[in-house]
């Protein structure tokens, strides 16, 4: 198939790209920057280097394109409620333009990846499916739901085929940490470097954490996909707290962390894990990594 990734040169885009290369499908990777040394592509990929937020005319990266999976987030959560008219004008505007081109180019799925640990907002769930209530307390869960909302309505309007994917916390080979998401990275280096570790609140705040290796293999199983589903959860379906994965990276590396707990913050939901009974059914697709052995997976191949 003939494959666009919008963002295929950041964490989770490289992986499924390096993936669906080898699934010998013909990528199309659009990102900002193409500069990436721990990507080594073969041969069936085409890179193009553009700014998605100030693009007025997706039409030209569109032609013969199948699936578009659509990676791109200009914010994160942690930061989004900052600038909140940032967050609209560079998120949910260019996907509305993005759209109205798939539109008028012609037959093409999109796959859009939406945000499982914001969009529902604070629940006493267990575990989270995909028909709970949409109640975001951030910025950043709400531009996510928004532009959910818009593909449904282009989907009702124009018959647009697409998949809205809302991701748990995904981690594993090629996340660093910097840009501030991905704890698990954060705190792997924090403690091999014996640094101290902030924690907001008493680190019972529990996630649900999935390695990216499964993460790629449900993106990829969703190019075939044709049943009836729109929305997946995608997640391990198990939750962690904070504690518990600096327990687990402690247990991995043998070494002690050192952790220094701060005032709880109000952006902050207290539980989220999520059920992915759906994905798991509709795409005959399991996790199959554990914590501990994607702890030990970072630390072997990075």
């Amino acid at each position: 198939m003939n494959v666009l990734v919008l963002g295929g040169n950041g964490f989770i885009g490289s992986n499924l790209c390096q993936e669906l290369l080898k699934q010998k499908h013909n990528v199309r990777i659009l990102d900002r920057s193409i500069k990436n040394n721990n990507i080594h592509y073969l041969s069936n990929v085409e890179f193009i280097e553009i700014d998605y937020v100030q693009t007025e005319d997706f039409t030209p990266y569109l032609k013969g394109i199948d699936v578009v999976f659509h990676l791109i987030s200009t914010t994160i959560p942690s930061t989004s409620n900052e600038n909140k008219i940032f967050d609209i004008k560079t998120n949910v505007c260019p996907t509305i333009q993005l759209l109205e081109d798939i539109i008028k180019t012609g037959h093409i799925k999109i796959v859009f990846l939406s945000s499982g640990g914001t969009v529902y907002g604070d629940t006493r769930l267990e575990v989270i499916p995909e028909e709970h209530p949409l109640n975001p307390i951030c910025s950043y869960g709400i531009q996510k739901l928004t532009i959910e909302k818009y593909l449904q309505f282009y989907n009702h309007e124009y018959g647009l085929d697409y998949s809205i994917v809302r991701l748990s916390n995904p981690y594993g080979r090629g996340q660093d940490g910097r840009k501030g998401q991905g704890v698990v990275p954060i705190f792997l280096k924090k403690i091999i470097n014996e640094e101290s570790i902030h924690i907001w609140g008493d680190g019972s705040i529990t996630r649900d954490y999935i390695h990216i290796n499964d993460v790629v293999d449900a993106l990829c199983k969703l190019l075939h996909y044709s049943g009836q589903k729109k929305v997946f959860n995608l997640g391990s379906g198990k939750g962690h707290t904070l504690n518990e994965i600096i327990e687990e990276i402690s247990l991995v590396v043998q070494k002690k962390a050192f952790i220094e707990y701060l005032e709880p913050r109000s952006i902050d939901v207290k539980k989220n894990v999520l059920d992915i009974s759906t994905i798991k059914k509709e795409l005959m697709w399991k996790p199959k990594i554990s914590l501990n052995e994607g702890i030990q997976n970072m630390l072997t191949k990075e």
